[in-house]
Formats: C-alpha cells, structure tokens, sequence
C-alpha cells in the first residue's frame, strides 16, 4: 500500500497517495513515459550485446525475458540499424523505428526533420512513404510480386537478419548475385 504522501510502484499497478499535487502528477507521467520510451532501446542494446559476447546463451536469455521474441528482434534490429550516436532525444523509438531500414544520411535527413517539424511517428512515416512514391515515379522500374509459403519466409527473414540487412535487401542482393554468376557461366 502506498505510504502518506509517496507514489508507490508495484509490477502491476502505481499507487499514488490522495492530494497529490497537479506538478507532481505531471512529474510522475512525465517520469514514466521516459522510462517506457527507453525501455525499447535499453532492451535492443541488451539484445546487441547478449548476441556479442554471449552466442551460446542469447536465445535462453531472450526466453528468460518472457517478452515475444518478434517484438525483442524488432527492439534489437532498430537499435542495431540506428546507432547511439545517431538516436535524437527528442524522438521516440518508433519515429527511429521509421527511419531504421534507411541509410544512414537518409536516417539523419529524416530524424531532422521530424525533430524540427514535430511530426509524430505517423507523420513521419507518411512523409517517407510520400517521398519513396514520388522517387519510385520519377526511376522506371517494374513492382515485382511474389507469395512464398510462411516457412520459406521465415528461412528467408533469417538469413536477412544474419547478414543484418532488410528482407527485400537480401532478396534482391541474392537474386543479383545469382543473376551475376548466370553471366559470368554463359560468358565462360
């Protein structure tokens, strides 16, 4: 139960004691969203550094977590593709989250503006996609569409990660590589 005059936290509930005022209330959720908002990066930075220097035992850790692994993987991947020294105060995970398949100016372009124009990870996200649809008009280039088994994908999504590159990025790496190796044995 909470003591006279101090908020108390419990895993599952915070307890926050009669007449407290407006300034520490605000204090207290201000207090808390930082602390939820970091938790992604501080679990992606554990990920990164479990995978390190523990190969042996990362997955039994992950587990010990009890969090969904596509979600830990997601956490790990963001903080993976953004570095510290990229990451803005000023913005949440997901706005990092947004620009993490980028390179690494593009990240530094977008975190910018997002930072400057106040958009929110909504925002930001339709401006990338808005500008992606606009560079994709102006190159010709053909929307090639496949369907693969769920299983394929998953084989697929973890060799991407293993070479940390996006899903697409690896298939049309592999494909131009394999596309290379056709040329150079019809040449030979």
């Amino acid at each position: 139960m909470a003591s006279q005059g101090v908020a108390m936290t419990r895993r599952t509930s915070l307890h926050l004691p009669p007449g407290l005022a407006w300034s520490e209330w605000r204090r207290l959720g201000r207090q808390i969203f930082v602390i939820a908002d970091s938790s992604a990066w501080w679990l992606g930075d554990w990920l990164i550094y479990g995978q390190n220097c523990y190969p042996n035992r990362y997955k039994r850790a992950v587990a010990e977590t009890s969090l969904d692994y596509q979600t830990l993987r997601n956490y790990a991947w963001v903080a993976r593709k953004v570095p510290v020294e990229r990451r803005r105060e000023g913005l949440g995970f997901q706005h990092h989250a947004e620009v993490a398949g980028l390179a690494a100016g593009d990240q530094d372009e977008w975190l910018s503006r997002a930072e400057e124009q106040g958009w929110t990870r909504n925002e930001l996200r339709r401006q990338i996609r808005a500008a992606q649809r606009k560079d994709a008009s102006a190159a010709e280039s053909a929307v090639v569409q496949i369907y693969v088994a769920p299983e394929r994908q998953g084989r697929w999504q973890a060799a991407a990660d293993s070479a940390q590159l996006e899903l697409l990025e690896w298939i049309v790496r592999t494909l131009d590589g394999i596309a290379e190796a056709n040329s150079r044995a019809e040449a030979g």
